[in-house]
């Protein structure tokens, strides 16, 4: 072990004259424990937040979608989702046909956002249709010769878990759903509906998509909606998520003139940017935790220097140097910065994984958009946590060492 090195354990260990020095030594190693722990986890808690928030985006929906500039609809879906399929990179193409509708059942109603899908085509975009956990969505497959839309509450409908409880409904139960793009009558404009049969609730988890999504059958969308064989929008499913971009481009590029493209990052920019503007806020302000706990550093240092100054001017009079000195003390904030970091560290985990198994924390998920406060703990963040930790402990020890090390021996020991 180095002199110094040797010394600062010897110094942290001993029994101090004034018992003052000791306690606020203790205070100093809780503190930085307590701001590093608070720091991993509020750092696992947004890493969780923004992981399920993506997943669960991600998951639910595509990664590219094209759709027509003048927004009268893909009527050439057919021969453009094959050339699309072709395509490096592209995993999976469906069609869909979205429109908002008002779904009822007796007194109760809520607006929803229909989408027209085939099935086998959706699954492989999209994991919305793969969270039925009641009833099924196998009856959306399409059948040759389907129901007419507005005879029998026998066409085939699957709405989220929320918007089935805000209407009271069940599998098997009808629902009246009633499109705004109505017929023109002497009367006026009449809006078009249809009698469904609930025949899945899905739970993706996510609010945003249970409260308001519901799926039929493309050609029944198109016959509610008065679009024959028309799709709004195609989606794709990538290879490397990350990708959308310059896959996008390159879909543009083989639809041709007339189409756009918007990808999963776009529509969820402002969102993953409040996320990362949140962990940066969090980290600052749960940082000057860690810089009290300095500031209990210099205060236990400098009262430590002066409670051994006569020590200090022993082994200077015993030849050692100055910057030796000064690095006993520098080694011995330190010391105390890693130790309460790693009870930090210790604690902070042990807190991400409990809450990470057991989930007791829950929330509001018409707020939220989650029905449980995530963690994901990183080892990443311990590496920056603990760079920060020992950073503002060193320039914590930069007064008293120095302090230390200018002390004139004669005058210490002159009256000694």
């Amino acid at each position: 072990m180095r002199f110094e090195l040797f010394i600062a354990v010897r110094y942290l260990r001993a029994r101090r004259r004034q018992a003052v020095v000791g306690l606020v030594t203790g205070l100093s190693v809780t503190g930085v424990a307590a701001g590093v722990a608070a720091l991993i986890l509020a750092l696992a808690i947004t890493n969780g937040m923004r992981r399920d928030l993506q997943d669960r985006l991600v998951g639910a929906t595509a990664h590219v979608e094209l759709m027509r500039t003048a927004g009268d609809g893909i009527r050439d879906w057919h021969s453009l989702m094959t050339r699309l399929a072709a395509l490096p990179h592209v995993r999976a193409v469906a069609p869909g046909l979205y429109g908002q509708v008002l779904i009822s059942r007796g007194p109760r109603s809520g607006g929803a956002l229909i989408k027209g899908v085939l099935p086998r085509q959706e699954r492989a975009i999209g994991d919305l249709l793969q969270s039925v956990h009641e009833g099924s969505a196998a009856e959306l497959e399409p059948t040759d010769s389907p129901a007419e839309t507005g005879t029998a509450a026998s066409l085939p409908i699957v709405i989220g878990q929320d918007l089935a409880t805000s209407l009271g409904a069940t599998v098997g139960d009808a629902v009246l759903v009633t499109s705004p793009q109505g017929d023109l009558t002497p009367l006026g404009l009449v809006p078009r509906y249809g009698r469904f049969r609930v025949a899945g609730i899905f739970n993706s988890g996510f609010y945003q998509y249970d409260s308001t999504y519901a799926f039929m059958r493309l050609a029944d969308a198109q016959r509610l909606f008065s679009e024959p064989d028309v799709a709004s929008v195609l989606s794709l499913r990538i290879d490397d998520l990350y990708r959308a971009q310059e896959v996008g481009k390159e879909v543009e590029a083989a639809a041709g003139a007339g189409f756009q493209v918007t990808n999963w990052m776009e529509q969820n920019r402002e969102l993953f940017r409040a996320l990362k503007l949140e962990q940066v806020v969090t980290f600052i302000v749960l940082a000057l935790i860690v810089v009290v706990a300095a500031l209990n550093i210099l205060i236990a240092l400098t009262m430590l220097v002066m409670e051994k100054t006569r020590e200090i001017a022993v082994m200077m009079s015993f030849g050692v140097r100055p910057d030796q000195i000064r690095r006993i003390f520098i080694l011995q904030g330190l010391l105390i910065s890693a130790i309460g970091t790693l009870l930090g560290l210790m604690l902070g985990y042990a807190g991400s994984l409990a809450g990470s198994h057991y989930r007791f924390i829950q929330l509001d998920p018409s707020v939220y958009s989650i029905s449980y406060l995530p963690f994901a703990p990183r080892a990443s963040d311990a590496v920056i946590v603990a760079a920060v930790s020992f950073g503002v402990a060193l320039l914590a020890t930069l007064y008293p060492s120095n302090a230390a090390a200018r002390i004139p021996p004669a005058e210490a020991l002159r009256y000694e």
